[in-house]
Formats: C-alpha cells, sequence, structure tokens
C-alpha cells in the first residue's frame, strides 16, 4: 500500500475512510433544503435564506469529557453522540436559540472504524430528532499526542434566534420570581473523573433505583430540553430565563443568567435526588456543598418565570419541580443559597 508508511508510524488512513463510508446514509438524513454541500465536501454550505434581518446566530462549543472512558471500557459508543449533541442543543437553547448546523471531531491515539463509526451515528440520530444538519466533521487519529486506547469527543453547534427573543430577560427578573427545575437522565456529561475513580472495583451491572443497571445510569444520554421549551412557549408561559445545568452544578450555572442584585434560593429537599446521585455522593464522601458544584444532583435544566406562572408550568411539564425562587442578593452575598 502505499501509505504502509503512514500506517506505520500509527495513522490509517483506510479506517478513516471505513468510518466515514459507513456513516454517510445516516449524515445525508439530517441534511435539509439549507445544506448545499455533500458529505466529503472540504466546507460545509449552509443557506441562511429562511433568517429574517432580525435573527441572531448563536454558536458553542463543548466536549464529552472522560465519560469516553467509561463509554469505552464498556464498549458502548453510540450513547457518546447523543451526549455531545443534546449538551450542545441545550446550550444556545439557553438563549432561546434553535440549532441549524452541527460539526463534529473525533480523535483517538487509533482509530476503529466501527467505534467511531458508532460515535457519528448516535450524533446523526440526535442531529435528525432536533432538526439540526450534521453540517461536517472531523475524524483524527493521532498517536503520540493522545495516550493508547484514548478516545476524544467535542462538537459545535450554531443556531439562530430573533433578537427580541433572546434570553435571559434580566431586565424583567424580581425578587419572588419562581425556580422550576427539570429532571436530568443522570450526571449528564460532568463529572466523570470523579465517577471513574468511585466507582472502581464496583460491579456496573448491580441493579439500582428502577430496575437499571449501575452502568446504564452512568451512560444514560445527556438529555434535550428543547421539546419542554417549545411546548411552555407555544402554552404561552413567559419564560425569563434558562439556565443548563452543567460543570459547575447549580450553583456556577444559575448565576450565570441572573441581573446583579438578585440570588437564586435554591430548596434541595424539594425534589428527589436519584439513587445514582445518592451512591456517588456516599462513596467519594462528599459533603453537600461540593456535590451540588460537580454533579447536577438531577437537575438538568432550571427554568426562571414569574410567580404567577407556576400552575402554568405545571399543567404543561408534569414532571417540572418547584425547587426556589429569587431573592434580593446583598453585596458580596452568595447568588446561590440553599435553604
Amino acid at each position: 500500500m502505499a501509505d504502509s508508511k503512514y500506517r506505520a508510524a500509527g495513522v490509517d488512513i483506510d479506517a478513516a475512510a471505513d468510518a466515514l463510508e459507513q456513516v454517510k446514509p445516516a449524515i445525508r438524513a439530517t441534511h435539509t433544503s439549507s445544506v448545499l454541500a455533500d458529505v466529503g465536501s472540504f466546507g460545509g454550505l449552509f443557506a441562511l435564506d429562511g433568517l429574517d434581518k432580525d435573527s441572531v446566530l448563536v454558536a458553542s462549543m463543548d466536549g464529552v469529557g472522560t465519560k469516553v472512558k467509561l463509554a469505552a471500557d464498556m464498549g458502548r459508543w453510540r450513547g457518546i453522540g447523543f451526549d455531545i449533541v443534546n449538551h450542545c442543543v441545550n446550550d444556545i437553547l439557553v438563549q432561546n436559540a434553535r440549532p441549524l448546523f452541527f460539526m463534529d471531531y473525533v480523535a483517538s491515539s487509533a482509530l476503529d472504524p466501527q467505534q467511531v463509526a458508532e460515535v457519528i451515528l448516535g450524533v446523526a440520530e440526535a442531529c435528525r430528532s432536533c432538526g439540526c444538519a450534521l453540517l461536517g466533521g472531523e475524524t483524527a487519529e493521532m498517536p503520540g499526542v493522545y495516550v493508547e486506547g484514548a478516545f476524544d469527543v467535542v462538537g459545535a453547534i450554531v443556531g439562530s434566534v430573533e433578537r427580541g427573543a433572546m434570553l435571559p430577560k434580566k431586565d424583567a427578573m424580581q425578587s419572588g420570581d419562581v425556580l422550576f427545575g427539570l429532571p436530568s437522565s443522570g450526571p449528564h456529561t460532568n463529572g466523570y473523573s470523579l465517577i471513574r475513580r468511585v466507582i472502581s472495583g464496583k460491579d456496573l451491572r448491580q441493579t439500582i433505583e428502577g430496575g437499571v443497571t449501575l452502568g446504564d445510569a452512568l451512560l444514560a444520554p445527556h438529555r434535550s430540553y428543547t421539546q419542554q421549551i417549545d411546548a411552555l412557549q407555544r402554552a404561552g408561559v413567559s419564560l425569563l430565563g434558562l439556565s443548563h445545568i452543567t460543570g459547575g452544578g447549580l450553583v456556577d450555572n444559575i448565576p450565570r443568567v441572573l441581573p446583579d442584585g438578585l440570588r437564586a434560593v435554591v430548596t434541595p429537599g424539594s425534589w428527589r435526588r436519584p439513587e445514582v446521585f445518592r451512591l456517588l455522593v456516599e462513596w467519594a464522601s462528599m459533603t453537600d456543598a461540593e456535590a451540588y458544584r460537580v454533579f447536577n444532583m438531577g437537575i438538568g435544566m432550571v427554568l426562571i418565570v414569574p410567580a404567577g406562572a407556576e400552575a402554568q408550568v405545571a399543567a404543561v411539564l408534569p414532571d417540572a419541580v418547584r425547587i426556589g425562587v429569587l431573592a434580593p442578593r446583598t453585596v458580596n452575598g452568595a447568588s446561590v443559597t440553599f435553604e
């Protein structure tokens, strides 16, 4: 083979080509009339004809973190594709944007075409479910940069929102506004460096709450909240802000959408922690204060609504839980308190 020297150096061009060939139909299935270039083009082309002059593009980029290592250990790859798409979709959803297109980056020390294909199939399926085109991506094999067996997944998303509909509406927030939490599907994509340490030696096949195994609970794909927010807006619920609970937990993420002078007063006992979090906190010997910064603790998205909208939220989203309120914040006071 012409590339035998390159293969001997640790890079197999045919492996990347094989993976791409396996996923082409799934990628094409995400394409809309706005996609103007086929799979394999040097650059993705996306027409903006459907956007009006008041539309704003919203972009975000993130990774799955060390959850990929747990997925590799368990030989389960497709869910990682859902993780990266849904994480990015939620990040722009916080500003009330909806996705237009997504791009992925998959890298490892040595590419396994079947593993790469499984990840990208997950990405494509997640994109299709939210009406987002998988516009392009990169598959990289980098021996010497990634340690043997290492795998990384990163994604970038671009969406749009009308300027007048952007969130958060900080100027409209006031003391007494209500916080609702939407349940997470598990740890989502955060805390896995600690998780992998504390589950060392544990039986991932053991059954926990709900009849699922520990391994299944830890690999449950990151939940997307687009349908829930769409439902609230169709019902006319006034949303003042949204907070995606990722790295930093409730403590660090809620303040990102609050104005100066207001704090979030969260009532931890208002929702039931899923057992997987109880076990992780116990095994790690963590304090609650640390746990609420490392994990989402069962709340994946926080909604801020006016006090008068409580009944509407509950009617539209039965699984939404009232978890707190906004209150005045003193100078140098904490922006999130647990009471």
